[in-house]
């Protein structure tokens, strides 16, 4: 089984685009993606930034059809 991993809002950048401060931003008013502490630092897990992204995508998605 492979273990979770935790990502910081500069992983979440590398991983997404959405620059760092943005995470950081959205921790701090509770939107996006759910982070939470780890020690004293916010962290966000991979599955969580995953599934997201999917759920942008389905909501947002057009065209596709001939």
């Amino acid at each position: 089984m492979e273990s979770e991993k935790y990502l910081q809002a500069k992983d979440c950048e590398q991983l997404t685009g959405i620059p760092a401060a943005t995470w950081r931003y959205w921790a701090h008013i509770g939107a996006g993606p759910t982070s939470f502490k780890l020690g004293r630092r916010r962290v966000w897990r991979q599955s969580v930034i995953l599934a997201w992204i999917a759920e942008q995508e389905a909501t947002s998605a057009r065209g596709g059809a001939a």
